[in-house]
């Protein structure tokens, strides 16, 4: 549709025929639910007595009643349907079905009754018959007036107005989108600029023999700005832009999809040279298979796109964008070269893109002139550019609701905390438990700052609930990690171990918790992936195991005999019992202070990564160390809590 009004402009009486189909269907049922209440009885006798008039109602008799009551009966008469009405001598009013007998009915007239038969119908038996056929012929007028209705032939009639109520959704017109509206996908956007430039320049693509790719495939993450990047090419090249989903061309009505895949390459070839976008495109795209007998109207919409893409000529300008979450899903004839000739992996935005996403987002906020984007873009490594621009407005809400003119530095590290970890829980802790939380978390973060050299930076550690952990200590990452080293994978797995280690060392082995779980857990991921993938056990090997995970069911190890399987878990099991001994010795030799860092989370609930380093240190950190530090790190959103 076109700013929301259906492709199908022309107008027709075929909801007229419709609703004169439905009363006359509505009066055809009517009529079968009430036939039983048209054969009463004709006559209805009536008791007067003084001013008040009571009907009798009929009595039902019998075949062999009326044989055995025929001198009682005065009037009888007898329908088509072998239905006797009439009255007895005594006035009383009477309903039977009779087998229609000559003798018998001689046998009642001699006794004085007055006999009528009437085959003729009634009016209701007219209608009875005659309204099937009416409706019938009217149904088959309609259809025949419906095919030989539209431009796109009887059966494309059809279709559109039987989708008149659902028709494809199109956004159409020229878009304002331009690559000045796109961040943090720079290389991206250069893949598309030739696209770009053929929309403005075709004669020099011409000139050497050259054709720009007919069908573009973006694929990535959601919120990655796939439909975004596709309203920009459309907007550089100020052409047309055509955009639908995939799930516009599915319904009930089989061929439904096909008529519309048809009406929308017509619409898009009228108005060349134009963008035609078709956002999540699995939807119809999917790979095709002997067993998929349940799909055959989904796979006839894909045969009509593959038709519609192969049938393009090279000079006609429409260019097919399709965006997708599922690359692997699709049909092979859908990626091959003539149809999409080009794939594009849009990743998550690096540190650089996130500052540039957030920058640009930022214009609609009335931020701080505090409030450092690199900052920001360091702690929210992993996040899309729809979670960047969420954020910003999450912390705009909190600004709001704290009473600030300004959006601060404080309400975005609010919102980040929100979004990773939940909101803040104002349930009743007891205070063994807080006071266990906060030495559970000191032991973490002075096995963090010990290790910080080679490991992410301590950003903050905090016993205030949110979610399901009561506590936690963040880390922020220096830069966008591709990899570990060994010395950083078992310094981590000591750090994600020393919060159980406080939990020993200060109250003993028969108190520890099951508030360890998240981390035991995140540090078994760790060291398996290490030394199943990525071949850093010298008792392993260079050998990748992989654990199959299918449908949330753990199997057994792949490419590994049960030999090896008991090795890979004695190997798991010897590196978590080092980094456990590692940080367990670290805390107890400087359990005074540990046992500061706590006191001081029981005091504030939140600790800075200064006011961490300060209490470790014994010295105040200097307010121009701390810029200096703070322009060298970056945030990860990784969260060591405790449960």
């Amino acid at each position: 549709m076109k700013n929301g009004k259906s492709l199908f402009k022309k107008k027709d009486n075929s909801k007229f025929y419709l609703i004169i189909f439905i009363i006359l269907f509505v009066a055809l049922v009517a009529r079968i639910i009430f036939s039983g209440g048209l054969n009463t009885a004709s006559v209805k006798d009536a008791v007067v007595a003084g001013d008040k008039v009571e009907a009798k109602a009929p009595i039902e008799l019998s075949f062999s009643d009326v044989l055995r009551r025929a001198d009682d009966i005065k009037t009888m008469e007898i329908s088509k349907d072998d239905v006797a009405t009439g009255t007895l001598k005594d006035g009383t009013p009477y309903r039977a079905t009779i087998a229609y007998n000559p003798e018998m009915l001689e046998k009642i007239s001699k006794n004085g009754a007055t006999i009528s038969i009437n085959k003729s119908d009634s009016t209701w038996d007219i209608v009875g018959k005659g309204l099937p056929i009416a409706v019938s012929v009217l149904f088959l007028f309609w259809l025949l007036r419906l095919l030989r209705g539209g431009s796109g032939g009887g059966a494309g009639g059809l279709t559109r107005s039987l989708i008149g109520q659902n028709p494809t959704k199109i956004t159409t017109g020229k878009t304002k989108t331009t690559f000045k509206d796109v961040a943090g996908i720079d290389s991206e956007k250069q893949e598309l600029m030739e696209v770009v430039e053929f929309l403005k320049h075709k004669d020099k693509f011409k000139a050497l023999g050259a054709r720009v790719p007919r069908g573009i495939l973006l694929s990535g993450e959601p919120g990655t700005g796939k439909t975004l990047l596709a309203r920009a090419v459309a907007g550089e090249a100020n052409v047309p832009f055509f955009a639908t989903s995939g799930s516009d061309f599915s319904g009930i009505i089989v061929g439904l999809g096909v008529a519309k895949i048809k009406e929308i390459f017509e619409l898009a070839k009228r108005n060349a040279p134009c963008i035609l976008f078709i956002d999540e495109i699995d939807a119809i795209g999917q790979s095709r298979s002997k067993h998929s007998f349940n799909d055959n109207d989904r796979e006839q919409t894909l045969n009509q796109l593959l038709i519609e893409m192969d049938g393009f000529a090279n000079d006609t300008g429409i260019i097919v964008i399709a965006a997708t979450n599922r690359p692997d899903m699709l049909d092979a004839a859908l990626l091959r070269p003539g149809r999409f000739d080009r794939q594009i992996y849009i990743d998550l935005p690096n540190l650089e893109g996130r500052r540039d996403i957030l920058e640009l987002h930022a214009k609609k906020f009335k931020i701080g002139d505090k409030v450092s984007m690199m900052d920001v873009a360091r702690g929210t490594t992993g996040f899309s550019g729809a979670d960047l621009e969420n954020l910003l407005n999450e912390s705009a809400l909190h600004a709001v609701r704290a009473g600030h003119k300004v959006v601060e530095q404080s309400d975005i590290e609010e919102a980040r905390d929100k979004i990773l970890m939940g909101p803040v829980k104002n349930r009743k802790i007891r205070q063994e438990d807080i006071k266990l939380t906060a030495y559970h978390e000191a032991g973490h973060a002075f096995v963090g700052m010990h290790y910080s050299d080679i490991t992410d930076p301590i950003h903050k550690a905090t016993i205030i609930p949110r979610g399901r952990a009561l506590g936690m200590v963040q880390h922020l990452p220096v830069d966008d990690k591709v990899s570990m080293t060994l010395d950083e994978v078992r310094a981590n797995l000591s750090i994600d171990l020393a919060g159980r280690a406080a939990e020993e060392v200060f109250f003993g082995k028969n108190k520890i918790t099951t508030g360890a779980s998240s981390d035991i857990e995140m540090a078994t991921r760790v060291a398996r992936r290490s030394i199943t993938m990525a071949g850093l056990s010298d008792k392993i090997g260079m050998v990748a195991i992989n654990q199959a995970n299918t449908f949330g069911q753990k199997v057994a190890l792949e490419n590994a005999s049960e030999k090896t399987a008991e090795m890979v878990d004695d190997e798991i099991k010897n590196w978590l019992d080092v980094a456990y001994k590692d940080a367990k010795g670290l805390v107890t030799k400087n359990k005074a202070t540990v046992e500061k860092i706590a006191k001081a989370l029981l005091d504030k609930e939140t600790l800075s990564a200064d006011e961490i380093r300060e209490l470790i240190s014994g010295e105040k950190t200097s307010a121009k160390k701390v810029t200096t530090k703070k322009s060298t790190k970056k945030t990860s959103g990784k969260s060591n809590a405790k449960k």
